[in-house]
């Protein structure tokens, strides 16, 4: 039985236990059936007997000449009406007035009599005549209380068998279309049972629930199921690191795990989705989702996690390399252009004008890169500064710093500095570019008061009231395309590093960074 199926197992034990239950409710209902039927037939019979004994004509017939001839045909009437085997009238020593055997009229009584002639009523179970009966015997007492004669009445066991057969066929009927409705039912169980389980045994589902469970353990990446209802069903080890979910997270709505909106919203929408980005607090997460169904039935949806913070991290690294070469080329280019112009002014003879040229541009250069050293002490934010001034003027955007911008080494990540920063400044070029000329960025860094306050401030059309409450969420773009991550991840970084974020509106949408310096950088 180790090799059989799940499911034949379970029918095979179904079919032992209905047939068990059968068995035991039929001998049950045999034994009460044969209870009930005796105690009947000991009821009628001493009704029979209590009333012939009690009837005035038996009292008169015993008074005359010939008692017999009076009270066999009273018996035999009353015996046929009231369906019983016998009624014997019989003098006090037991001699046979009556009797379904004329013949047996006149011989002596085979039963008990001493009861009776104490003036008792009594019933037993006595082999006669017509062999084993259960009977009742009563004296017939006259006025003053002498006993006259005695009545038997009596029902044979044969009879009262045929009423049992009767009784336990009934019984046996409904035992064999219980245990066929009982076998059918179980057949139909079973049979969903192997659907169900594949048709794989008990220890076949052991085995794979052992490699579930590993396999769940065992994954980086995060794996959620989620019912029909918007329940959490299961959740992995690495689910719960990358979303920061409790321990009891399974059975609960997924409204209420504490996840962004954007998040909450996907794994309740039930609806299929690839490799969609999504923020959380410090993770950027790569979400797909699949919904399970059967036939048209949604089941639910298997929700796959993938932590794409440190990918991120480095893209926004390589976006920051890019930028700078970017810049590079940009200058390169320019230099080009005025190298070609002093060498065209010295070829026409004007070599003053040309020194002048070269020295008026060479001064403009290093005033933008003297300005930006001089405020600015932290080497990674000064050449991202210089980079994005570059790449702003090749877009037609001023990017100036302000007069009063002090910041040396803030003891902060220069990762999220430069996410923060870098950030801030292409969405505010791209602003200033969509406003009206001229298209200006002013950039603020200071470190004041164990605050570090990063403000960018752009010339554009600037935020309506809806936009700057939809600004830090994930998707949300003034550009019509692209992801609209920028903002986001702003908002993550300064998250992880404890600070706060504001926009308000000055000629265009001003945003202000204000960062809690680490307590070495106060000092």
């Amino acid at each position: 039985m180790r090799r059989w199926s799940l499911a034949r197992q379970m029918l095979a034990l179904q079919i032992v236990v209905v047939v068990v239950t059968v068995a035991a409710g039929t001998a049950m209902a045999f034994f009460q059936a044969r209870d009930l039927v005796a105690a009947d037939a000991t009821g009628v019979t001493r009704a029979v007997a209590l009333s012939v004994a009690g009837s005035p004509s038996v009292l008169a017939a015993l008074d005359s000449a010939d008692p017999v001839a009076t009270l066999q045909p009273y018996a035999e009437k009353v015996r046929a009406n009231t369906k019983v085997d016998f009624i014997t009238i019989m003098s006090p020593d037991g001699m046979r007035y009556t009797h379904p055997r004329p013949g047996e009229i006149g011989k002596r009584y085979l039963g008990t009599i001493a009861p009776a002639l104490a003036g008792r009523t009594e019933s037993e179970t006595y082999t006669g005549t017509l062999g084993p009966s259960i009977r009742t015997i009563t004296p017939v007492q006259d006025s003053t209380g002498r006993v006259r004669a005695l009545v038997s009445a009596g029902i044979t066991v044969e009879k009262i068998s045929g009423r049992l057969r009767d009784e336990v066929g009934a019984a046996g009927v409904a035992a064999l279309l219980g245990l066929g409705a009982g076998t059918a039912g179980t057949s139909l169980a079973v049979r969903r049972l192997r659907r169900q389980t594949h048709g794989l045994g008990p220890s076949e589902l052991s085995r794979m629930y052992d490699y579930h469970e590993a396999i769940l353990h065992a994954v980086r990446e995060g794996l959620l199921l989620v019912d029909g209802a918007g329940t959490l069903t299961l959740c992995n080890d690495g689910a719960r690191t990358l979303l920061g979910l409790p321990e009891d997270a399974e059975g609960t709505p997924v409204t209420a795990l504490g996840l962004p909106p954007s998040l909450t919203e996907l794994l309740a929408s039930g609806a299929n989705r690839s490799d969609e980005l999504h923020l959380t607090e410090d993770r950027v997460l790569v979400v797909s989702t699949s919904v399970v169904r059967s036939g048209a039935r949604s089941l639910g949806t298997v929700v796959t996690l993938r932590d794409h913070t440190e990918l991120q991290a480095v893209t926004g690294q390589l976006d920051a390399e890019r930028g700078f070469a970017d810049a590079l080329r940009s200058a390169a280019h320019e230099s080009a252009n005025r190298l070609h112009t002093v060498i065209t002014l010295v070829e026409l003879g004007k070599p003053a004008q040309a020194v002048a040229f070269a020295t008026e541009e060479l001064r403009a250069a290093q005033e933008l890169t003297d300005r930006v050293v001089a405020t600015v002490r932290e080497p990674v934010l000064a050449a991202l500064l210089l980079g994005k001034s570059a790449q702003a003027g090749e877009r037609g955007v001023e990017l100036c710093i302000s007069p009063d911008s002090e910041l040396g080494d803030a003891g902060l990540d220069t990762h999220d500095l430069v996410a923060i920063l870098g950030n801030l400044i292409d969405n505010a070029v791209d602003a200033a570019m969509s406003g009206a000329p001229p298209a200006r960025v002013e950039v603020s860094l200071k470190a004041t008061g164990g605050v570090c306050e990063i403000r960018v401030a752009d010339s554009g059309p600037g935020l309506g009231p809806d936009a700057l409450e939809l600004a830090y969420q994930r998707g949300w773009t003034t550009k019509g395309s692209g992801r609209g991550l920028g903002l986001s991840l702003v908002a993550q970084a300064v998250r992880r590093l404890g600070g706060t974020i504001e926009v308000t509106e000055g000629a265009g949408a001003v945003f202000t960074v204000r960062l809690p310096l680490p307590e070495e950088a106060r000092a």
